[in-house]
């Protein structure tokens, strides 16, 4: 017999089954032995009565957490029995057989959504935190949200491209994560904190469409929503200006809250406006008092969704200490086209094409259009502070590339993690992860960042100075 999962058993009234998963809970009542049996898709109730002598032995050993196998009738629930808190609430198990997989040792915690459990504890035995129902609720919406993502991307023409993990090490305004090689002592790879230069050189390389669901490494402060690596939903597109980028994404965002509803009905959203809301960076600074502005109606409404576009942002700010101008976005963000005669003479006057989008009060994604040109990309490398040498040490494989016809090219990159959290009502992106690091960006479960032996730093010609 093929086993089935405990929610198809709504659809089997008065046929035998084969269910597997987990003992959830047991409850005796007088001489009948109830178990909550839990799979991948829920609960269902399971029964043992003393008339089967075999398996209702074998059930009086069970604990929590051991591995079952069943075989049994599936019978309509009496009347006053039915739990409407679970989809297999009209529904129980009257068990023939019993097989033990595997016990189980006492687990450090209940699985249950209930509990209040210390974070570092849930992630030492993260995989235990999985088995619960919501932490797999969520990673089920994750996996049909990027599905939606690919399916709509594919409809639009994009292509899914991966690029490299190991990458060169530049500027990019958070500290790279570095990593030796034993092929070329003394020099380093860098983890990508984003595949911004690859997908642009993909537009010169004439893909015109591209995204991908990128992974990204930034050795930096973690706080409630960041991880020191991290998933994106990457776009470029050749050919492209805000508006076309701005209506590919809103087109995407709208057709993911419809997918939600699709999932799992109690994750039903209302979007504030729509279409999105843009305003100026300016007029948010001025009237919010902030970039990532919440302008829900109801703050108290974790199911109101207030998405709303940030533009005409300053391409630079003034950075006092190092008295030179830092992008606010990145040095590859375009400058609109009538401030750049303002980079040889007021850089701080002009605006860029930058566009970012905010979700009730939590910046979800960023991009730009790009720029094309040589010269302009040189005088922004400038006025950052490289100078010629360190511009061509650098990026001058970019520049080089944009020599043989860059096409005009824009792209936005949208956190998932981010974007899941406040989908899923949670507080932190830990919770829409399948294995994240700790608030101080440790491993629990694998303990790591770990040491390493003294051959393995002898073979990539390093040695520890502590």
């Amino acid at each position: 017999m093929k086993r089935i999962l405990s929610i198809k058993t709504i659809e089997k009234q008065g046929e035998q089954v084969k269910l597997a998963g987990w003992v959830h809970v047991r409850r005796d009542h007088g001489k009948i032995i109830f178990i909550d049996l839990r799979d991948k898709s829920g609960l269902i109730q399971v029964v043992f009565l003393p008339e089967n002598k075999d398996a209702y032995k074998l059930a009086d050993t069970l604990r929590p957490e051991w591995v079952v196998e069943i075989i049994g009738k599936v019978n309509k629930r009496p009347g006053g029995m039915i739990n409407d808190k679970i989809p297999t609430g009209k529904v129980e198990i009257e068990v023939e057989e019993l097989k033990i997989l595997n016990q189980a040792e006492t687990p450090p915690f209940e699985i249950n959504d209930e509990s209040e459990i210390n974070e570092e504890i849930r992630l030492q035995y993260r995989y235990l935190d999985l088995r619960k129902l919501k932490m797999k609720r969520n990673l089920l919406v994750r996996h049909k949200v990027i599905k939606t993502i690919r399916d709509f991307m594919d409809k639009k023409g994009f292509l899914e491209i991966e690029t490299p993990i190991l990458t060169k090490s530049t500027p990019e305004g958070a500290r790279d994560f570095l990593t030796p090689t034993i092929t070329h002592p003394g020099e380093f790879f860098a983890l990508p904190q984003s595949p911004q230069q690859f997908k642009q050189l993909l537009m010169v390389a004439g893909i015109e469409k591209y995204f991908q669901i990128a992974k990204c490494f930034r050795d930096e402060d973690l706080r409630g929503n960041r991880q020191l690596e991290f998933t994106q939903l990457d776009v470029e597109m050749s050919f492209s200006t805000q508006k076309i980028i701005i209506n590919l994404i809103e087109k995407l965002m709208i057709e993911v809250v419809h997918e939600l509803i699709e999932i799992d009905e109690n994750l039903s959203k209302k979007l504030t406006f729509n279409p999105f809301k843009r305003i100026d960076y300016q007029e948010a600074i001025e009237k919010y008092g902030t970039d990532k502005p919440d302008l829900r109606e109801n703050k108290d409404d974790p199911d109101e969704l207030a998405f709303v576009w940030i533009l005409n942002w300053p391409l630079f700010e003034w950075n006092e200490d190092e008295k030179r101008y830092d992008p606010h976005h990145h040095v590859f963000t375009a400058p609109q086209k009538a401030d750049v005669h303002l980079l040889n003479s007021e850089p701080l006057k002009a605006r860029s094409l930058q566009h970012d989008l905010v979700l009730n009060g939590h910046e979800i994604a960023g991009g730009s259009i790009r720029i094309h040109q040589v010269d302009i990309q040189k005088k922004i490398f400038e006025l950052v502070g490289l100078n010629e040498k360190e511009i061509e040490k650098k990026f001058g494989h970019l520049l080089k590339a944009f020599s043989f016809g860059a096409p005009p090219h824009g792209g936005i990159a949208l956190g998932l993690d981010r974007f899941l959290m406040v989908l899923l009502n949670e507080k932190n992106i830990r919770e829409v992860m399948a294995f994240p690091k700790s608030g101080d960006g440790r491993d629990l479960m694998m303990e790591a960042p770990s040491p390493v032996d003294q051959k393995q730093l002898k073979d990539l010609n390093l040695r520890n100075v502590n």
